[in-house]
């Protein structure tokens, strides 16, 4: 629309406006009233927010736990394992670890009170060198199958198997001491 349209518009339009002047303290009732509904829509705003952001918060931490459990268990599985370098050492590994745990198992049945104190210190060393082979773990996966972590997992693995052997050698030594100072306490009897 041209200026020129526009002028006539309102040239031909001028005695349907409203000009009356509105009443006396018109401004003041007019902000009251606004004030009035804002206050009340404030209010009913503010206790629909805090209804809507309770539940939301929840969801919310939820949702964070969830992820943050999902970075932990990505982190952990990034790590490579011997098994991921060739299926020779999958096979070496496997062996490992199933001697370990059926060493393991051997020891966990020991209960005699006198050798308690030894399971213990191996569980301690079996721990240490747990940790260690974690470590051993991130060693390769930075290092690319570096020869020389792969031979320290490997003689990780072969500690922890000789720690459980000498310790079930150590467990038989004592009961045979036991089992020989209870025939000579009964021949002395």
């Amino acid at each position: 629309m041209s200026k020129d349209s526009i002028d006539k518009l309102f040239e031909k339009h001028k005695n349907d406006f409203d000009i009356e002047s509105p009443g006396l303290n018109h401004t003041e009732r007019f902000l009251n009233k606004l004030n009035k509904q804002g206050e009340l829509q404030l209010v009913k705003v503010d206790k629909q927010r805090r209804r809507l952001w309770k539940p939301l918060i929840g969801v919310a931490a939820s949702v964070m736990l969830l992820i943050a459990l999902f970075i932990g268990s990505q982190q952990d599985e990034s790590y490579r394992e011997l098994a991921n370098v060739s299926p020779k050492m999958a096979e070496t590994e496997d062996f490992f670890t199933s001697t370990i745990a059926e060493e393991l198992s051997k020891i966990e049945n020991e209960n005699a009170p006198e050798v308690q104190v030894l399971i213990q210190d191996t569980m301690a060393r079996i721990k240490a060198l747990e940790e260690n082979y974690i470590s051993l773990k991130k060693d390769l996966t930075e290092s690319g199958d570096d020869s020389r972590v792969i031979y320290a997992m490997i003689s990780n693995f072969q500690n922890r198997i000789d720690i459980l052997q000498n310790t079930l050698e150590q467990i038989e030594r004592i009961k045979q001491l036991n089992g020989q100072s209870h025939e000579m306490s009964d021949i002395n009897i």
